[in-house]
């Protein structure tokens, strides 16, 4: 006897696809937790201006175009460390780049803390992630083969013949993948779905709620599904170790400023790229887009903190003021194997709003704007 379907009983994976809108194979490492995934289709309906004898809505045809678009939510979470998290397909597709990965790096010294030396060459570039001791930090200058400098010093400094952790850095690039989302539910005579030429138009990532939540959100090619297909529609893989803990929203570290200063004040976050997507679905001979193509990135952020009469606070102000850029880096989580980094190098802050609706005056800077000289206005890593 049929009965309801419960809204737990399913399973999302993704993978990035080789050429767009071809479903890319999934294996148990693709899939990754999610809150959410809405996926829809419509048809186009063009105005009819035929004489058909009647005021009655004739229909649409068919073979209309056909407009696809997806919303996925997910938390940040713990991984294992091995290969990239399970939903870093979501963050290429919105960034651009693969994976980048630094292994486990040996040090040979370290200088005032902002600089470290390694014993072998680390092959590092500007806006890599390093990671020591449960934290996360981005290279900002190659001194040389063996040498870098980073945005902000780790609180415990490594020494001689300690290593450096692996992580796994995400970079901007003009070009963006399109990814498959595969979406399987129980039972298995229930529907399930497979989305694909998904792109990632826009990338939320917000911190300091309940938990840090991330969203990916955009048009996507074409929407398939189980009905009446079972032979063509691609199995579920073959279940994997699927364990993992969610990272509490207010666990983190946040340094602000031209001067590099860790606030403790934080109270909310989110930062925010817009890829402001076109799609090529206009074309003559098809119904279904052709591919997708990205414009002018824009990447904002928000941030609220308490207001103090401190010299790093009133610094905000002064820059927000004098139309000044900052630096800003937020580490996610505090333990290895749980720890997300975004790293804005240069962000113009605007005058903060004063919400003095609490009992504690707060700071609310809305977009800010992140700039930089060629796809390097943000950085995100795990580690």
């Amino acid at each position: 006897m049929a009965s309801y379907i419960s809204s737990n009983a399913n399973r999302f994976y993704v993978a990035i696809e080789a050429s767009y809108g071809q479903a890319a194979p999934v294996a148990a490492a693709n899939r990754f937790p999610a809150v959410r995934l809405q996926a829809q289709q419509v048809l186009e309906s063009t105005r009819r201006l035929d004489k058909t004898g009647t005021r009655t809505y004739l229909g649409t045809p068919k073979t209309a175009r056909r407009h696809t678009a997806f919303d996925a939510r997910s938390y940040l979470t713990s991984w294992n460390g091995s290969g990239e998290p399970s939903y870093g397909p979501f963050f290429q597709a919105g960034l651009g780049s693969a994976a980048e990965f630094s292994g486990s790096l040996a040090v040979s010294a370290s200088q005032n803390g902002s600089q470290i030396q390694t014993a072998v060459p680390h092959n590092l570039a500007a806006g890599s992630a390093i990671s020591f001791n449960n934290e996360i930090r981005f290279v900002t200058n190659v001194i040389d083969a063996v040498t870098i400098g980073i945005n902000s010093s780790f609180s415990i400094q490594p020494t001689a013949g300690q290593t450096l952790a692996p992580a796994v850095t995400y970079r901007l690039r003009s070009a963006l993948p399109s990814v498959t989302i595969y979406d399987y539910w129980d039972p298995v005579t229930a529907v399930s779905r497979l989305i694909t030429g998904a792109g990632v138009d826009v990338l939320d990532i917000t911190v300091n709620g309940d938990y840090h939540e991330f969203a990916f959100s955009g048009p996507a090619a074409d929407l398939l599904d189980s009905t009446g297909a079972s032979s063509a529609f691609p199995a579920e893989p073959a279940s994997g170790t699927f364990d993992y803990s969610i990272v509490p929203g207010h666990l983190g570290q946040v340094w602000l400023g031209s001067v590099n200063s860790q606030f403790l004040t934080l109270t909310s976050a989110s930062i925010e790229v817009k890829n402001h997507m076109d799609v090529r679905n206009q074309e003559f001979g098809s119904s279904y887009p052709r591919a997708i193509t990205p414009g002018i990135r824009q990447i904002s952020s928000r941030f609220s903190v308490f207001a103090q009469d401190d010299d790093q606070t009133k610094g905000l102000y002064q820059a927000a003021k004098s139309r000044s850029l900052i630096s800003a880096m937020l580490q996610l989580g505090q333990q290895q194997g749980e720890l997300m980094g975004i790293f804005l190098p240069h962000v113009t802050p605007e005058i903060p709003m004063f919400n003095d609706s609490e009992t504690r005056l707060q700071w609310e800077f809305h977009n800010n704007l992140a700039q930089g000289a060629s796809d390097d206005e943000l950085f995100i890593a795990f580690a």
